[in-house]
């Protein structure tokens, strides 16, 4: 068994969604402080939690346990593994979920929980990939698990195994982050070059009209419904419309041509206004509506 850590994130509803919304793949076999049930209360819960220390920017924490290809064990063993890697770790008091993801040759669950615990401190993470390699490797000797140095098996395969997995949640991760500012897919293409991702459209055959999608991370490359139905390309779009919609009905929002139009409006009558009040100055005369607010005053025993 080996451990990855992905990277800390900011919100827990897209990875509670990737992790356990697709039921045909994904089985939840231990949790704590979450309902596991649903994963948008699952994502609800944790996000209530993390409002106890709102100035932690990356609450969330994901680690991957990955097993060999054709290693056989229980839920109920995995699970067992998962809790005891989490407490030798020092994260104790707070909210997880651990999630087995069936859709792959080889076992492996998913760990996640909320670095802010259940009195609102943070729970560090220094040297935690490195620590969690190390765990990784003191309960495979002590569950007489596969070793990754075992001489019938490479250690670049099994960790290949596992960096799959991980380079897929962080495609997802980061196109989700990002995806709410986005006008347009070439915008979130542009936007996901600067964070080494590549975006690859998929055309029809003999045409230039684009049909679908796939990411690009180092060497691994991924469908977008592979990754998860709200990265197909269908999908994306229907999301960054919304996104823009939602935008535009925001009070005191306007849209760049709206100000523009605005603009242009309030210069011309600008214009028109200090033309016409030039005439009566040069004229040495007084606009009659001023003259008329001037008596009015004057009677009510008032001066200006």
């Amino acid at each position: 068994m080996i451990s990855k850590v992905i990277p800390p994130g900011k919100s827990f509803a897209g990875v509670c969604r990737y992790l356990s919304a697709n039921r045909g793949r994904a089985e939840v076999i231990l949790s704590d402080g979450v309902r596991d049930y649903n994963y948008k209360l699952m994502a609800l819960d944790f996000e209530e939690q993390r409002q106890f220390n709102p100035g932690l920017k990356s609450p969330v924490q994901h680690i991957i346990l990955s097993y060999y290809p054709g290693e056989k064990i229980s839920n109920e063993k995995m699970a067992e593994i998962a809790k005891e890697y989490l407490e030798k770790l020092g994260i104790k008091n707070t909210q997880y979920v651990v999630v087995k993801h069936n859709d792959k040759d080889h076992l492996h669950t998913h760990i996640l929980f909320n670095r802010v615990d259940n009195d609102g401190r943070t729970i560090k993470d220094n040297w935690l990939g490195l620590r969690g390699k190390k765990m990784a490797q003191e309960l495979t000797q002590k569950h007489d698990l596969i070793p990754a140095l075992k001489k019938d098996l490479k250690l670049t395969h099994v960790q290949n195994l596992n960096n799959y997995d991980a380079t897929r949640y962080e495609i997802f991760q980061t196109v989700t982050e990002i995806l709410p500012q986005c006008k347009n897919l070439e915008d979130l293409k542009e936007r996901l070059d600067r964070q080494k991702i590549e975006m690859i459209y998929k055309y029809k055959s003999q045409t230039q009209e684009a049909q679908g999608l796939s990411f690009k991370k180092g060497e691994f490359k991924y469908k977008g419904s592979e990754i998860d139905r709200q990265l197909s390309y269908g999908n994306l779009l229907k999301q960054i419309a919304l996104h823009q919609e939602q935008k535009l009905k925001m009070p005191g929002r306007q849209s760049r041509e709206q100000k523009q139009d605005l603009e242009k409006h309030f210069s011309h009558h600008s214009s028109l206004l200090e033309a016409l009040m030039k005439v009566e100055r040069d004229n040495e005369q007084t606009p009659y509506e001023l003259l008329k607010k001037k008596r009015k005053r004057k009677q009510n025993g008032l001066s200006i």
